[in-house]
């Protein structure tokens, strides 16, 4: 056969196969980060639609869609994510530098779909941003976006509340991102449990008036009440837009950092906690503020912080107070001594009862 004619018959045989792609409904789709079928949850930085910025850990992505594949986009390094497709076991997926792309499903059936990808890490020196989604196969399209939560919540922690060594189980080891997990801690399942649209402020090592390892004076520049308003961690440049997001709960768990070493001052804490309380109230003037213990103070320092909280509280006032359990071991320990993955569930179902029969 003439190498012209097999040409021919070669070209002829690609255009039925793409013809016959087309018809079948095959595409490939590109969602942009910022379409409107995406729901969001978290502190994100809209400042650039093309690449809206994050930082703070359990930071949420939801959308629903028909397809049989369908990948992420995200900035390279941008670290741990959990991924959850129709509701099924999550799986952890890791933007590492080299990576700009992962394929989280490939071989989906006909029919809806659903995807959730939560931050699984506290991302202050990773600069994350989404940079969208693709969903291909036939038929792909998006679908209409989750519908949000009614309940609105908001995490106010340090390490334990970022989820620090919740895949760790030998607390002799240190600090990693590969066994932090903010969807095992006790405020991500805290918000599953009530079905809450959430945002997290937490950082490792965060105090109300001293963070770990300071001046029994304090850290004036490295506390929570200087970190609360920004939108990324460590950066002050984008401050919150605080009307954007009105909580209707606030769950404060501090205390552990500023008693660190028990080397503090406890009437610093209490006085710092309490002008820190009536920041909140000024910002969220119907919010329902929940003072947290739990698990990682015991002695004389969860005695001193119990009893600064006492004093704070005021049900009057919508100011409420609630130890979760301290921990004892029987339930292992993560990293540092953090809770461990199981401690922090028992966390989650005390706090999770407790709002429910108190505050709902």
């Amino acid at each position: 056969m003439p190498l012209s004619r097999r040409l021919t018959d070669v070209c002829a045989a690609l255009l039925l196969v793409l013809l016959t792609g087309a018809c079948g409904g095959a595409r490939r789709l590109d969602v942009k980060p910022s379409d409107p079928s995406i729901l969001y949850m978290g502190r994100i930085l809209w400042a650039d639609s093309l690449a809206p910025k994050f930082t703070w850990p359990g930071t949420t992505a939801m959308f629903n869609f028909e397809g049989s594949a369908v990948a992420m986009a995200a900035s390279p390094g941008s670290g741990q994510f959990m991924v959850e497709i129709d509701g099924g076991e999550p799986f952890k997926i890791n933007f590492t530098p080299s990576d700009s792309l992962i394929t989280l499903a490939d071989s989906l059936p006909a029919g809806p779909h659903s995807l959730r990808v939560a931050y699984a890490i506290e991302g202050y020196e990773k600069n994350p941003e989404f940079r969208g989604f693709t969903i291909s196969g036939e038929g792909a399209r998006l679908l209409p976006p989750p519908e949000r939560p009614a309940l609105k919540m908001e995490f106010i922690g340090n390490s334990i509340t970022c989820g620090y060594g919740t895949e760790e189980t030998d607390p002799s080891v240190g600090f990693s991102y590969d066994t932090e997990n903010h969807t095992l801690g006790y405020a991500y399942l805290t918000a599953r449990a009530l079905n809450a649209d959430f945002n997290v402020v937490a950082r490792s090592g965060i105090g109300m008036y001293r963070s770990f390892g300071g001046p029994r004076e304090g850290t004036p520049e490295q506390r929570m009440p200087v970190e609360y308003d920004r939108t990324l961690i460590y950066n002050p440049d984008h401050y919150w837009n605080h009307s954007s997001f009105h909580p209707d709960i606030i769950c404060i768990n501090l205390g552990t950092n500023d008693t660190s070493l028990d080397n503090y001052d406890i009437d610093r804490f209490e006085l710092a906690y309490r002008k820190f309380l009536t920041h909140l109230r000024m910002l969220h003037p119907q919010a329902k503020i929940v003072l947290l213990t739990g698990s990682m103070l015991r002695g004389q320092a969860l005695a001193d912080v119990k009893g600064a909280l006492d004093r704070l509280a005021d049900p009057e006032k919508q100011i409420y107070r609630f130890d979760m359990s301290e921990q004892t071991g029987e339930l292992g320990y993560g990293a540092d001594y953090h809770p461990s993955r199981a401690q922090a569930a028992r966390m989650a179902e005390e706090l999770t009862a407790y709002l429910r029969d108190n505050l709902l």
